[in-house]
């Protein structure tokens, strides 16, 4: 063989090596970017032959076929509870509702719902809502079996529970990707309302990132999927899927003022549905990515304030000392454009991509800074509820207000009957005196629904409002509460 053909032996084989190497890598970094729900899907359907890609090749999907595939990886679920009015045990409730309520202690009820398949061995997805503090779950598949199912964690603060019931071979529903829809696709919602099992109802996308304020957790994450697909009580928990039968969100709320189906439908992402279910079953609880700051979005009059051009993005109004940003060397009036590839417009399009990293983990922010674009390379850290002691707020908040306030000690908790408070200790020129009649000694007990126990949580609180701010609260010795509304700018 001559010398060429031997040149030409070596640099093929080295052709194909590389080839193979490259393939091997890609192989390793699916596999390791995979999440371990997805690869559970991925192993039960080549071992069950669900939802091949050679089936889907080439075929397009009518609501009929989208509903067939899913509608038996949705399962009926009725949680029991016992002393539902026990809850009137908590000291800010009157005597005379849990005298009013106390003869129906010892009754049971039910809460029914749905759930969503995400393994063949028996895995369910639903709301916390459905199963918090329950004493027994009921799990109802398509075809009638009931189970009672194991709660192996819960997250009140994306809304989520994971169940296992002990069975195998089960119909799940594939994992989509919520990054990749967009508004005007078409979907479906799979649920059980009013106890009429096995309920499918179409409709479109209508918005993405969307807060509606209806959770009141503290650390309450909200960045729905909005739909105008018909959803009512009983819907909770169920799929939300697309043209394909792609699993693309776990149907959470709706906005009504009758307490029926009002054209607006809220569903959590998948992509936040899968870090969730993830960190339940390998951790038992959520570990989360935590930035550091306190975060606003951009309205027209913080623009004229930052003096920028910017309308969409949010921007950073304080750091938390010792927090992910700060040692990024992040500062005040940053305007965050990007998290990756991804633009962030809005804070809860911030929160939705945040909420899919796990602390330890390296992202890139993409910011304005004076009019000049830079990236941020920043490690999120783990959130453990300490480091908002070590708030860099933005020190002209109290001074604005015109308050001094102080926490409550435990000592004033036990006397007032109240389990969180800050008392107002002064009152100065400012908006305080300006739009209410709130006096010294006043108790801020909520803002905007949210509860507040630290300085810090008011602080927070205040400053990531939009325009207006509702401060509930009450004076020491008075049964009643005081609402005060009026604008931040």
């Amino acid at each position: 063989m001559s010398k060429y053909k031997l040149l030409l032996c070596f640099l093929y084989m080295m052709i194909i090596g590389c080839k193979c190497q490259d393939s091997k890598m890609d192989f390793m970094h699916k596999k390791n970017t995979e999440s371990v729900f997805e690869e559970k899907q991925r192993k039960d359907s080549e071992i069950l032959h669900l939802n091949s890609k050679e089936k889907l090749q080439g075929q397009h999907y009518t609501f009929r076929e989208a509903a067939k595939k899913v509608i038996s990886g949705v399962v009926h679920i009725k949680s029991t509870y016992t002393n539902q009015f026990n809850q009137f045990s908590d000291p800010t409730i009157s005597d005379f509702w849990r005298h009013f309520f106390s003869e129906f202690d010892e009754q049971k009820y039910k809460i029914e719902a749905s759930g969503v398949i995400v393994s063949s061995d028996g895995y369910i997805v639903t709301n916390d809502h459905v199963v918090e503090n329950a004493d027994e779950v009921e799990v109802i598949l398509h075809n009638k079996k009931s189970y009672k199912a194991k709660i192996i964690g819960i997250d009140p603060d994306t809304d989520l529970a994971l169940l296992k019931i002990q069975e195998k071979n089960l119909n799940f529903i594939e994992f989509g990707n919520s990054d990749n829809t967009e508004v005007g696709d078409w979907v479906l919602a799979v649920g059980n309302p009013f106890n009429l099992t096995s309920t499918v109802t179409s409709g479109i996308i209508s918005a993405k990132a969307r807060t509606i304020n209806i959770s009141s957790k503290k650390n309450a994450i909200e960045s729905y999927i909005q739909t105008d697909a018909a959803m009512n009580v009983g819907n909770s928990g169920g799929a939300l899927v697309d043209e394909q039968g792609k699993l693309i969100g776990v149907n959470a709320a709706i906005t009504t003022s009758t307490g029926s189906y009002a054209g607006y439908s809220f569903a959590i992402p998948i992509n936040i549905v899968k870090k969730i279910i993830d960190d339940l079953l390998l951790n038992g609880k959520v570990k989360r990515g935590y930035l550091g700051m306190i975060l606003k979005d951009i309205s027209e009059n913080s623009a004229k304030q930052l003096s920028t051009t910017i309308t969409n993005g949010v921007y950073v109004d304080s750091l938390l000392k010792g927090g992910a940003a700060f040692e990024a060397n992040m500062q005040t009036k940053d305007i965050i454009l990007a998290i990756g590839n991804r633009k962030v417009e809005t804070l809860s399009q911030l929160h939705e991509v945040i909420a899919q990293h796990s602390p330890g983990e390296k992202i890139i922010l993409t910011i304005d800074r004076m009019g000049q674009e830079k990236k941020i390379l920043l490690t999120l850290k783990e959130y453990d509820g300490t480091e908002a002691n070590n708030l860099i707020a933005n020190v002209e908040t109290l001074v604005k207000l015109g308050i001094k306030i102080d926490e409550l000690s435990e000592k004033e908790k036990n006397k007032f009957k109240l389990r969180n408070g800050l008392k107002i200790t002064e009152i100065l020129p400012g908006k305080i005196n300006d739009y209410t009649t709130i006096k010294k000694g006043f108790i801020i007990l909520k803002i905007n629904d949210k509860s507040v126990f630290t300085r810090e949580d008011f602080i927070k609180e205040y400053l990531t409002a939009e325009k207006l701010i509702t401060i509930e609260g009450t004076y020491a010795n008075f049964p009643g509460f005081f609402y005060f509304t009026f604008p931040i700018q």
